[in-house]
């Protein structure tokens, strides 16, 4: 009876994974996007103090995945599961960095990672090897000529007969400019254009581009000096300024302006520009215009006209059902005719806030998700077959984490329900009782550290059955919703507990489930 009961189960989620299945093939439809939330597969651990940067290439029917912060330049492989595989770190110039910017692409048969190092007043040029592994192959430094001092934001542009690598940096020398990019990965300087009170040039933290009509089109964030400008890109590398948009406080957000990115929806082309507002930043001397007035967080969408300017269009305000406040990078996840789904990811609400543009270029929230982490930058979208994923790192200094997440459709069957955690622990032989007992007063004093959990029971086994495997301890661990796990995971007092606990475990296991109170 048991086992048929098991059976039955088994059927019934086998059809519930094959209707989401069908689900994620439509993802741009209205009904299905309306339920998107974010299912965390896999974590791991980074080289670096943190993550500042992602993004991903695709090679050899392979996809890997280039994460840097305050020191190395991890790789990793993520398989259609969004299982997570370190493949190496790469030291960075000076080890310094940390990493930003990081775009990977093919340039005439050979595939680059072009990386922004931010103290290093450098672009690091690699080479992506075979197994995604990398070899740098050209670096070039900061002069008086060009500005990628204090480099942040890198964009790749390719023209008809050549690419060419657009770069922005921030603080010391602003400005925008261009290089060629050979086929060997070598960069030569094409034009450069110093930042001055017209241009949004100065700390570019945010680069797109359009192609609208035959003419390429390029679009930046200026941080410092709160605007979004416009700039023609042509076959040569040459570009010019077009036109530029300026904070103001009633129907724009773009004091600190930060991410920007873009879609065509239809014959509709859109940019989007989020902020981190200058308020968050607490450091003395870093803003260099301190007049500004707060009126709250928002994401800006700009249409785009005919000559590739940018007009104000619309705004997604902040309010208590979403996570906008400071955010630091906008990733569309997918686009059809009708729509675009966007992921925000915030520094200061340390979430990912899922939204759809939809075509007449209004922005409306969907879900989000509590990372259990600050994000600085370092999100990317990309598809593997046919399942959206996000990846995201931590830019908490000794997190240290760097997180895979699958776009999917919500069980509406779980709002009702109660998250629990179920921890099993087998010791080793040889660990000493008083560094047990240490460890495991640390792991049930998460309770008082960590609000997000509403309840934690623990208990010795005590069970004559012998299948018991060696497991002697067992916690249960109970959260209100899913925000509220990935809180606990990432959390610092967690992971300091993880760190006594490890090293006297022999082994572990982890089962979560939903249930009713």
């Amino acid at each position: 009876m048991f086992a048929k009961q098991i059976q039955e189960n088994m059927n019934g989620m086998k059809k519930y994974v094959f209707l989401i299945s069908l689900l994620l093939c439509k993802i741009g439809t209205a009904q299905v996007s309306d339920s998107l939330s974010l299912y965390r597969t896999d974590f791991k651990d980074v080289s670096g103090e943190n993550t500042v940067s992602v993004t991903s290439y695709e090679k050899n029917g392979k996809h890997y995945i280039y994460a840097g912060g305050f020191g190395d330049i991890d790789v990793f492989s993520l398989n259609a599961q969004g299982k997570l595989s370190h493949v190496e770190s790469q030291e960075q110039y000076k080890k310094k960095g940390p990493a930003r910017g990081m775009v990977a692409d093919n340039i005439n048969g050979n595939d680059f990672l072009f990386v922004a190092n931010k103290h290093g007043d450098a672009i690091e040029v690699y080479k992506i090897l075979e197994d995604g592994a990398l070899e740098q192959v050209f670096m070039i430094h900061d002069t008086e000529e060009i500005h990628i001092g204090i480099g942040i934001t890198l964009q790749v542009v390719h023209m008809k007969n050549a690419s060419y690598l657009f770069a922005g940096g921030l603080e010391k020398t602003p400005g925008l400019s261009c290089f060629k990019i050979h086929e060997d990965g070598k960069l030569s300087h094409v034009q450069s254009m110093k930042d001055d009170d017209k241009i949004h040039t100065d700390g570019i933290i945010g680069m797109f581009v359009h192609k609208i009509g035959g003419k390429t089109f390029l679009y930046t964030g200026g941080f410092q000096d709160n605007g979004i400008s416009s700039f023609r890109v042509y076959e040569n590398g040459k570009f010019k300024n077009i036109n530029n948009i300026s904070d103001n406080t009633s129907d724009r957000y773009l004091t600190g302006t930060y991410p920007v990115t873009g879609a065509q929806i239809g014959s509709n082309y859109y940019v989007i520009v989020g902020h981190r507002h200058h308020k968050y930043y607490k450091r003395s001397g870093f803003i260099k215009n301190t007049d500004f007035v707060y009126h709250g967080d928002a994401v800006s969408v700009f249409k785009v006209n005919k000559k590739g300017e940018l007009v104000p269009h619309s705004v997604l305000i902040d309010d208590e059902n979403t996570k906008l406040q400071g955010q630091t990078r906008i990733e569309v996840i997918s686009v059809n005719n009708k729509e675009a789904i966007i992921a925000v990811g915030t520094r200061d609400d340390a979430s990912i806030q899922l939204c759809k543009l939809n075509e007449q270029g209004i922005l409306s929230p969907i879900n989000y998700l509590e990372a259990g982490f600050p994000i600085y930058y370092g999100l990317h979208a990309l598809k593997i077959d046919d399942a959206y994923f996000l990846i995201a790192g931590s830019f908490e200094f000794g997190v240290r984490k760097i997180a895979a997440y699958k776009v999917g459709i919500e069980d509406p069957s779980n709002s009702s329900k109660v998250l629990k955690h179920v921890v099993g622990f087998k010791f080793k032989a040889d660990a000493n009782q008083e560094e047990i007992d240490e460890a495991l007063e640390s792991f049930v004093n998460l309770k008082n550290k960590i609000p997000e959990i509403s309840k934690l029971e623990w208990g010795i086994n005590n069970s004559t059955e012998g299948l018991s495997k060696g497991f002697d301890y067992c916690f249960t661990i109970t959260f209100n919703d899913v925000h509220g796990r990935e809180i606990y995971v990432f959390h610092k007092a967690h992971l300091a507990a993880g760190k006594k606990i490890v090293p006297l475990l022999d082994d572990v296991f982890v089962m979560d489930y939903w249930t009713e109170e």
